[in-house]
């Protein structure tokens, strides 16, 4: 088998997740059908088709619009179930309401028996030329067009709906000419549909006080034109950017600090009028990306980043706008969007709910007047060059919960390692501590003065002293000794570093521990966390839990090497990363594999009989799979030069 460059590829034996796409073809090949194969295929996935409607349409004009039969709508999902069932569906363009309800009716059967396959609906109403694409049973397509489908029989049975701003106006009946509408419009959809919304501004017409004019007043290429010509705001919108709100409603397997939350996704607007099947694109990527385990905010953030650089290299192929480039994987951190997070009162609310105010080392520590001022901590405000730069190699970072082990460590030699210390603040969430955290949150109270492990918690004064004689000991060994979630104790006895769970980056003065000059490493579980992490620029990021670990239950499952892979592709070039969670010596040579550098061991250091002798060979262990991967690569190189 060759490769795109000439190379031979290994046979990958692996079977393919299943992706439907339910949705019209585009004779033009563009978008549709076309391009959703063309998409799934592209990320690594299997497509299924399922087409609803057939349509007569280049890349300037639909002439026709056809709706396949009831029967053949359904002869296709019965018969693709039965061999091919989906690991999870897109749905695009229906033609008409009976489709609609036809299709909401299989589904809500179809989840009897698959609840967790995720169903993606992009409510496409009019194409890239301009032209209406619904029909409902009206022979005039472009009046039908200003009605918009009902997709309420949807309610309950879909996790998410991509609507643009046009079919955003139409399907909540508003107008949606400033973010803050836009914002309104997809909270208020998300409420009515029972699911999550990604409602995409990037296709905002700037040079219109109503952008909800009918789309065949304008083309493309005028639209680019107006974008060229306006470099300013307008409306709340940045010109420069391409803006999409994502409303998330109880997504299953996400960190409870997002399963709820708001986000605003802005990535550098891709100026190009060859942007035909955009939607469709961006749709059937995130379907695939869900298909591969991913969390619904990975796919969104994967999906878009996947459209920016199909945009980049898209190139005319008719007279109107082309299609997208099919581009692979992005990799490029580049294309990935900043995420803003709207959830101001997710912070207020979980301090109410679990701080206790009258917990003395919480008193001592945090004042309300902080709490307010760390709650507000943005990434704008760390400084622009982020946090201290460590080597990049770690090597094996041991994990440790006493002052004993952590010493005998440290007299043997292991530079860099951390001090997880019970203390009798629990977590701020359910999603507790686990191996995949490198410790626990510092912000909730604890219902007994013991662990979950049964171990007694440290409180107060024994807390702070345990910390501080840690701390000296790491500076006598001249090791990078990185401090478990307490940071006013790091910053005031000046230790090497910090190490934060996601949950503490909300009510935690990031800003202070950058001006003290620690360390930060910050613990991510999905690509969305990665990117809110890789926003701070801390000194080190783990990746975890890979593994299942026995510590606690988790939230989400665990990563798995493949999702390893991906994250290490995205950001190996940026920091340190860690890979964490139930590696140990079985395992240790698979995930070296994926090209992680580092790898964070708890149980199989702190559990061991001997844990000196387990992090001598657990190190031994990592530096033969370097140097064997050294050589492997030494061997490709000479063998391309003979």
């Amino acid at each position: 088998m060759q490769g795109i460059h000439g190379g031979k590829l290994p046979m990958n034996t692996e079977r393919p997740a299943f992706v439907w796409t339910v949705a019209g073809s585009d004779s033009g090949g563009g978008a549709g059908i076309q391009a959703d194969l063309a998409t799934i295929q592209d990320l690594g996935c299997h497509g299924c088709s399922v087409i609803t409607t057939v349509t007569a349409q280049s890349s300037v004009a639909v002439t026709l619009v056809e709706p396949v039969s009831a029967a053949m709508l359904m002869a296709q999902l019965t018969t693709l179930l039965s061999d091919l069932p989906p690991k999870a569906i897109k749905i695009g363009l229906l033609a008409d309401q009976t489709q609609v309800a036809l299709l909401a009716d299989w589904i809500a059967s179809f989840k009897i028996h698959y609840p967790f396959v995720p169903v993606i609906v992009d409510p496409v109403m009019v194409a890239s030329c301009g032209d209406a694409l619904a029909v409902d049973n009206c022979q005039d397509i472009k009046s039908a067009a200003k009605s918009a489908l009902d997709f309420k029989p949807f309610k309950g049975l879909i996790e998410l709906i991509t609507p643009n701003v046009l079919e955003l106006g139409r399907l909540t009946h508003s107008d949606v000419s400033t973010k803050a509408q836009l914002a309104a419009a997809a909270l208020a959809l998300s409420q009515s549909l029972d699911c999550s919304v990604l409602a995409k501004g990037g296709d905002v017409s700037f040079g219109c006080t109503d952008i909800l004019d009918d789309t065949h007043a304008q083309t493309h290429a005028s639209t680019y034109a107006q974008t060229q010509a306006n470099a300013h705001k307008s409306n709340g919108w940045d010109l420069a950017l391409a803006e999409d709100y994502l409303v998330c409603r109880q997504v299953r397997a996400s960190s409870k600090l997002h399963q709820n939350g708001r986000f605003w996704l802005a990535s550098q607007r891709v100026n190009t009028r060859h942007n035909h099947g955009s939607g469709c694109t961006l749709s059937s990527a995130i379907a695939a990306v869900l298909a591969q385990g991913f969390v619904l905010q990975d796919a969104v953030v994967v999906a878009k980043a996947y459209v920016s650089q199909g945009l980049s290299a898209a190139i005319g192929l008719g007279q109107g706008p082309g299609p997208l480039a099919r581009t692979g994987w992005p990799n490029d951190v580049s294309r990935y969007a900043k995420i803003n997070l709207c959830d101001s009162n997710f912070i207020s609310h979980q301090l109410n709910q679990h701080l206790d105010v009258g917990n003395d080392l919480v008193a001592t520590v945090l004042s309300a007047t902080d709490l307010v001022r760390i709650a507000s901590t943005q990434p704008q405000n760390i400084l622009s060059h982020g946090f201290k730069v460590l080597d990049a190699d770690l090597g094996v970072y041991p994990v440790v919960n006493d002052l004993t082990m952590l010493e005998s460590l440290l007299a043997a030699g292991v530079k860099t390692l951390q001090l997880r210390i019970k203390t009798d603040i629990s977590e701020l969430t359910t999603a507790g501590l686990a191996e995949s955290d490198l410790g626990k949150s510092a912000l909730s109270r604890c219902e007994s003065g013991k662990s979950k492990s049964g171990e007694p918690e440290l409180i107060g004064s024994e807390l702070e002293a345990q910390i501080q004689t840690a701390i000296a000991l790491g500076k006598h060994f001249n090791a990078q000794l990185f401090i478990n979630d307490h940071w006013q104790l790091a910053i005031k006895y000046h230790a090497f570093g910090v190490h934060l769970g996601q949950e503490d980056l909300a009510v935690t003065d990031l800003a202070a521990i950058q001006a003290a000059g620690l360390a930060l490493g910050i613990s991510s579980h999905s690509y969305f966390e990665l990117l809110l992490v890789h926003q701070y620029s801390p000194s080190y990021i783990a990746l975890g839990h890979i593994f299942p670990t026995t510590t606690k239950q988790m939230p989400s499952a665990p990563q798995g090497l493949a999702k390893l892979k991906h994250y290490v592709a995205l950001l190996q070039d940026h920091y340190p990363l860690v890979a964490i969670g139930g590696i140990d010596l079985t395992n240790l040579a698979k995930v070296k594999a994926t090209g992680v550098g580092n790898i964070a061991v708890v149980r199989a250091i702190t559990k061991a009989k001997d844990p000196l002798a387990a992090f001598a060979e657990l190190s031994q262990a990592w530096e033969q799979c370097s140097l064997s991967e050294e050589l492997a690569v030494k061997h490709e190189l000479d063998a391309k030069h003979e």
